[in-house]
């Protein structure tokens, strides 16, 4: 399948307002793509995984872990299925552990937390430049069995490949606007990690251009080399 050819039904997987798509929402539509955006935490949606060629799980506040929240198994229960029907998957922070922990990875509160732009360590640096991504994450995971590790730093892992599916522990959707409504929305948890939300938006603002690109190449890639190889699976 070449890059004109490839405009994805996708189903968006949002958790929470101030978490939304961003650059991948961005890039997507200008695939062609037939984007849809569910969220999750509100509703228990019926939705057929297979109605779909592309499932995005996007970063939220809460654990891949934490069962007391009901939208988490609902989400779990929905990539099992996506997985058992060979619909590629691409898991953002929250979204890449939750994949993780569906295919028999283990996800866990991390001693070593993030939040800014840190440098991973890429084995392969076509898909995954070494960086600097933007991270915000407290809790971490290990990659599912059968996992291909791409990328990881001394937090832990950074990336993943399994079959068609994608999982990653950093945001390559950030944007300026979206930097804007977390730092707005959870100004204790800079606080706790005494980060200066102020240098923290120069910061992004600085790096706009070179991680639109990062983030670009790394969608290209993504299409290219793991959401559509051996694609087979029939669409209802």
């Amino acid at each position: 399948m070449t890059a004109s050819e490839w405009r994805p039904r996708t189903l968006i997987l949002q958790h929470e307002a101030a978490t939304p798509a961003g650059f991948i929402r961005d890039w997507l539509e200008k695939q062609g793509a037939e984007v849809e955006v569910v969220r999750i935490d509100q509703v228990e949606p019926d939705i057929d995984p297979r109605a779909y060629d592309l499932i995005v799980s996007l970063g939220s506040e809460f654990a891949a872990y934490d069962d007391t929240k009901p939208f988490v198994q609902r989400e779990c229960r929905l990539l099992e299925e996506a997985v058992e029907s060979e619909v590629p998957i691409l898991g953002v922070c929250f979204g890449g552990q939750l994949l993780a922990r569906v295919l028999g990875g283990q996800v866990f509160h991390s001693d070593r937390s993030e939040v800014g732009f840190f440098p991973v360590r890429s084995r392969d640096p076509d898909l995954v430049a070494e960086g600097p991504w933007f991270q915000w994450h407290f809790d971490s995971f290990t990659p599912p069995p059968g996992a291909e590790l791409i990328a990881e730093n001394d937090a832990g892992p950074q990336a993943y490949v399994i079959g068609r599916s994608l999982g990653l522990q950093f945001h390559p959707e950030v944007t300026n606007e979206i930097m804007e409504e977390w730092v707005r929305a959870f100004p204790h948890e800079l606080e706790a990690e005494g980060v200066d939300p102020a240098e923290l938006l120069a910061e992004t603002q600085r790096r706009a251009d070179a991680t639109r690109e990062m983030s670009r190449r790394l969608l290209e890639r993504f299409r290219d080399t793991i959401a559509t190889r051996n694609e087979t699976r029939a669409s209802v």
